[in-house]
């Protein structure tokens, strides 16, 4: 492949001419440095903005992705040294609207590399696509309460945001409109959207969003405080000073041993080991100051125009991602395990047991059994489905800008998690619809005639058409989306429902939603239990 030039703000770089799956040209630049290299004193802080250098930059490749420790593998993966992005655009002149992709992975793992998302099919469109790889695990989420420290957390999402700033400097050297950029994401990455749109820190950087299967409202979209897991792992009661000083001194593979020493959950009922947090002390640099709740239900937030949604039975992969549940046997011993954390009860309280016993008789009747489509639509619900519907319930009540609600359906062979995990439940589970959106190294491509490719093109179009105008409806007639997608109002979840064909309709989950919402009740101070 040819190598093309292009010289930007952040200076000139080296990038290639590629052919997609469609035989047609792209270009693409590879492993662009976002930000200062996060080493030495830097670990642990916010990003710095990168270093000019001099000649030009080998963008032909892939930089390193974030450091993160396989499961089940003894072998680090990646570096410190991780803060990169990529750039695939079809035109380096006409000005096309900007896609920005962050990644899923429990804040502890994956890259926006194109071993799984390659750009072919989103940039069939004519958008300019960036993904990106941004810190994870205690590197992207250690945080601490001492102002002198400086680590308040989040360094992660802080990366993501100076990402946001090198697209406004660059990108339209790479044929991107700075005034058209798009953010989206999966799962944490949708989280990382989610947190975007509620930090005055990101103000201005985007213009659109797209939350899949994420927010910041979910249990597991929440990070734990640092210091008793790191007390614990390391068997010292000390202080925040000297524990950063001996994670300082560390070597990458001490790190992530003492990383790998601190559970994770996938679980309703905790926070996740490492994720956002609200900091404790302002600063030049702050992300997150006040609860996500207390911020949607403020209003004062980003406002513009969002598309978000989840899978049909999410929870189907739970079990892949979550080693410690034994997939031999789905009886849930202990309902209580199953509150989630966001509903406000202490354990073993009388209104906890309560709580617990009528999700048992929701679910499972009066004899629960081994019944894995319940356990899938209990583990579903209380993972996604509550919390995306409060999520877009919030918004609803104080958005400036339109919602528009999906719910995806579609059981076909390039359901990605369910192909590769070799899940054959019926359902769309947790990420499946990446296999329709980004090329996968470990997928086929579809025919050009397949009911796949279809469902490729229909993706595509729809999450365009949304990055180009704020609308995922099409602009012109367009058989391939042959329905009217409604945006939520107050009173009225309006949603579109993707599967093998299109169809519309209001609140989906009706029944299952009320019935969180009726727990959630019974949890507030005024309850009559």
């Amino acid at each position: 492949m040819e190598d093309v030039l292009v010289t930007a703000k952040c200076g000139t770089l080296k990038g290639k001419t590629e052919i997609d799956y469609a035989n047609r040209t792209y270009y693409s630049f590879r492993g662009i440095p976002y930000a200062k290299p996060p080493l030495g004193h830097l670990r642990f802080k916010a990003p710095l903005p990168p270093d000019p250098w001099d000649g030009v930059w080998d963008a032909t490749n892939h930089g390193e992705v974030c450091c993160f420790k396989p499961r089940g593998n003894d072998s680090v993966v990646g570096s410190e040294n991780c803060l990169f992005l990529n750039v695939y655009t079809r035109n380096l002149g006409r000005l096309a609207p900007v896609m920005c992709w962050i990644h899923g992975g429990g804040f502890t793992f994956g890259s926006g590399n194109s071993d799984w998302h390659g750009p072919d099919y989103l940039i069939s469109e004519n958008v300019v696509l960036v993904t990106l790889n941004y810190r994870l695990g205690l590197l992207g989420f250690l945080n601490f309460e001492d102002p002198a420290l400086d680590v308040p957390g989040n360094a992660g999402l802080k990366d993501q945001v100076m990402a946001l700033r090198w697209i406004r400097d660059n990108i339209r050297s790479f044929g991107g409109d700075p005034n058209n950029v798009t953010i989206f994401g999966h799962s944490s990455g949708g989280a990382s959207v989610h947190y975007l749109i509620l930090s005055s820190l990101a103000k201005g950087l985007f213009h659109k969003a797209i939350l899949q299967s994420g927010n910041a409202v979910s249990c597991w979209g929440t990070g734990q405080r640092s210091l008793c897991n790191l007390q614990t792992a390391m068997n010292m009661k000390a202080s925040e000073e000297t524990l950063l000083q001996l994670l300082q001194k560390m070597s990458l593979v001490e790190l992530m041993q003492l990383q790998a020493n601190i559970p994770i959950k996938y679980e309703q009922s905790s926070y996740q080991t490492f994720g956002p947090v609200v900091e404790k002390f302002s600063s030049q640099s702050s992300f997150l100051l006040e609860e996500p709740l207390t911020i949607l239900r403020s209003g004062v937030y980003n406002h513009v125009p969002i598309m978000t949604g989840y899978t049909s039975r999410e929870a189907l992969n739970m079990d892949f991602l979550n080693k410690r549940v034994d997939v031999s046997d789905k009886k849930i011993t202990d309902f209580e395990l199953e509150i989630p954390i966001t509903i406000k009860v202490i354990n073993g309280s009388k209104i906890s047991k309560h709580i617990a016993e009528k999700i048992k008789l929701h679910y499972f009747g009066k004899c629960p059994e081994e019944n894995l489509n319940q356990y899938y639509f209990l583990k579903t619900d209380t993972i996604q489905t509550w919390p995306t519907h409060c999520t877009v319930r919030h918004h609803a009540n104080t958005a400036k800008e339109p919602i528009y609600f999906y719910r995806i359906s579609l059981d076909a062979n390039l359901n990605v998690f369910k192909k590769l995990l070799k899940i054959n439940r019926p359902g769309t589970c947790h990420g499946d619809e990446l296999g329709y959106l980004f090329k996968n190294s470990k997928l086929p491509v579809p025919s050009p005639h397949s009911p796949e490719m279809k469902a490729i093109k229909r993706f595509t179009k729809l999450w365009t058409n949304f990055a180009r105008t704020g609308n995922p409806n099409p602009t012109e007639a367009d058989p391939l989306i042959n329905v009217h997608w409604k945006p939520v109002v107050k009173d009225k979840f309006h949603y579109l429902d993707i599967g093998e064909n299109l169809t519309v309709g209001v609140n989906p989950e009706r029944d299952r939603v009320a019935f969180w919402d009726e727990l959630e009740s019974l949890s507030l101070p005024n309850s009559k239990l």
